[in-house]
């Protein structure tokens, strides 16, 4: 301890004093091989992956790279609205229209000596499982329950063929909501995965389509105008993809119209963008505070200085609403997830419903949120989205009841989601 401290100013002794002394303290909790030579040089050699380098995920970057992480990538197809500076402050007004990743990438490297930071300009599903392998841990900071639900289930099944420790890519998660926030680790396999907590995320509240469709009195009804009715008459591209700018702007000049059209005011880029992927307005502080506590376990799992979130407690709760509370819990795994659990899961539905009902109700569904999904059941396709000649083949059975379809109660149906690299599997329930 005494050559850190009289380490000269500005050196890379005394730039780390203060991470090593951590790291070469040993606690109650420390493996006493974390403590080692060896185990210290690891750790710079430690490869981190940080998705989404909005509001957490520049908060994310900068922590980690402070906490000397050396070799970080992130991931982020978005650009730089001016509605982001008030809170992602890796960016400027001269960088608006640029791509987020990039920015935040050269921003920190150029603070943080030594820290390399590569920067990705993409979607996560356009990254293969080759790709995750390489990392030895995964922060996400995302305003996407779909990403969340992809990332895990890849993660997932990195591991589940694996078959062992090495493949096992621990996941932290955080999110905000105002001044509420919370953070979770994820052992793939071993622990709750996000798909086993999904239905803490409840869906929001559709807007009634008649509201939509004749009589809009908000913006964002104008927006689900562009989003629900103009998008499917018009059809401007193959498929919606939200994160595509060119996708986006279609839709926001679409409601623009609309708006002007029954003199509604408010109808913005960013406010488009926000209505169709359900993006929640942050603080800034809020966002600091669940960085914060999302790095400090990276680095717990990095160097095992003290026990991380996982196995007792595994989601840390913070509130600022009234007053300042935290508190964490254990998630439970379960064994009908669909991700990383090996039953399949029941389905409570009316026998009278038409299979287009069905359907629709997989959308408000707490514990399957599914926006496309297709059916089969065994030897069986009820209906399939994709491809186009399948959809019109098996698009007469929308209007038939469960009944008349010839399921029965307790059979075993499987649903899949584009969105999603997973079948979700069920057996029906009947309630009537």
């Amino acid at each position: 301890m005494a050559a850190d401290v009289a380490a000269p100013a500005g050196s890379e002794a005394a730039r780390w004093k203060y991470i090593d002394t951590i790291r070469k303290t040993a606690g109650p909790y420390t493996d006493p091989d974390a403590i080692s030579e060896m185990s210290l040089q690891m750790f710079s050699n430690f490869k981190i992956l940080v998705i989404g380098a909005g509001g957490l995920g520049c908060e994310i970057l900068k922590n980690l790279a402070m906490s000397k992480f050396k070799d970080i990538h992130v991931i982020d197809m978005d650009t730089i609205d001016i509605s982001n500076l008030n809170r992602q402050f890796l960016f400027r007004s001269t960088d608006v229209g640029k791509y987020k990743a990039e920015v935040a990438a050269r921003f920190v490297e150029q603070r943080v000596r030594g820290v390399s930071i590569t920067a990705h300009n993409a979607r996560i599903q356009d990254f293969d499982a080759a790709f995750y392998q390489q990392f030895q841990l995964v922060v996400c900071g995302l305003d996407s329950i779909e990403a969340r639900r992809w990332i895990n289930a890849m993660l997932v099944s990195i591991a589940e063929e694996a078959g062992d420790a090495d493949g096992i890519k621990p996941l932290v998660d955080g999110g905000t909501e105002g001044f509420k926030g919370q953070a979770r680790v994820i052992l793939p396999t071993i622990t709750s995965c996000i798909e086993c907590q999904l239905d803490m995320h409840a869906p929001r509240a559709a807007v009634p389509l008649c509201t939509i469709a004749s009589i809009p009195r908000q913006p964002e009804h104008c927006i689900e105008w562009a989003h629900v009715i103009a998008w499917d008459r018009d059809k401007p591209f193959a498929a919606l993809d939200k994160d595509d700018p060119e996708h986006v702007t279609w839709l926001y000049h679409k409601a623009l119209a609309r708006a002007n059209e029954f003199g509604i005011s408010g109808v913005t880029y960013a406010l488009t963008q926000g209505t169709i992927k359900n993006i929640i307005p942050a603080i800034a502080s809020t966002n600091a505070i669940v960085a914060a506590a999302c790095c400090n376990e990276a680095f717990k799992i990095a160097t095992t200085a003290a026990p991380c979130l996982g196995f007792e407690s595994n989601y840390m709760m913070y509130s600022g609403n009234d007053s300042i509370y935290t508190y964490t819990f254990k998630h439970e795994k379960k064994d009908d997830c669909p991700v990383c659990g090996n039953e399949a899961r029941p389905l409570d539905v009316d026998p009278r419903l038409t299979l287009q009902d069905l359907l629709d109700s997989f959308a408000t569904r707490p514990e399957a949120q599914l926006k496309r999904p297709s059916i089969r059941a065994e030897s069986k396709t009820l209906y399939m989205q994709f491809p186009q000649g399948l959809e019109k083949q098996t698009r007469p059975n929308l209007e038939k009841t469960i009944v008349e379809l010839g399921l029965e109660n307790g059979q075993q149906v499987v649903v899949t989601d584009p969105a999603y690299p997973l079948e979700f599997n069920f057996f029906l329930k009947f309630t009537a």
